[in-house]
């Protein structure tokens, strides 16, 4: 794949990697969007590529992301938790992945599972932009917005619409790859994953 990449994936490769393969594709599968909304939620005030360098991390401390292990975590694995040099040591963090865990089961109770419930939020069917540079890539959406409100009503937390916009790009429900990215529209990016 050529230097015309997406410019913020450049300087790392572990950045490249995840642009290259897993950012922007479609994906409808719980464990993962589990996986990226605690991860996305890590992020927040800090790099991405600061979450990436964690991210296997993070899968040893939150049980490969099962949903179920993550949900039963107690205040005890949350002081384990603090000590754990793999992950963020951020207190409302850790706390916000184990309630965003309970949140989540009770989303997959009501819709059958999570994947059914956030791609509604894109009348499932990914918003392919058009973007001719990253100036023109927003920090948030109406949809965004909306998932937002609607998530925290839910009980979620570190779900502001920032964080959302972000978990919709990461997860492919839009497309925000430049149009001269090689990524965009591939076969990957449009695929249902």
């Amino acid at each position: 794949m050529s230097d015309s990449r997406c410019s913020w994936c450049h300087g790392d490769e572990l950045y490249t990697r995840y642009h290259d393969e897993e950012w922007g594709v479609p994906c409808h599968n719980d464990q993962k969007l589990f996986e990226f909304l605690i991860l996305e939620g890590a992020q927040a005030g800090l790099s991405w590529i600061t979450v990436l360098k964690r991210r296997e991390g993070y899968r040893k401390a939150f049980h490969q992301f099962d949903v179920q292990q993550v949900a039963r975590m107690s205040d005890q694995d949350i002081e384990k938790l603090m000590q754990d040099e793999g992950i963020i040591r951020n207190r409302l963090k850790i706390r916000s992945a184990i309630k965003n865990a309970r949140a989540f089961i009770r989303v997959q109770d009501e819709f059958g599972s999570f994947s059914q419930y956030l791609w509604s939020f894109v009348n499932h069917q990914p918003i392919i932009n058009q973007r001719q540079s990253m100036s023109e890539v927003p920090a948030t959406s109406e949809i965004s917005d909306r998932m937002s409100i609607d998530l925290k009503k839910r009980g979620f937390s570190f779900v502001g619409s920032t964080i959302c916009y972000a978990y919709m790009q990461a997860m492919g429900l839009v497309n925000d790859h430049l149009v001269s990215c090689p990524s965009y529209l591939t076969e990957k990016a449009v695929a249902s994953a």
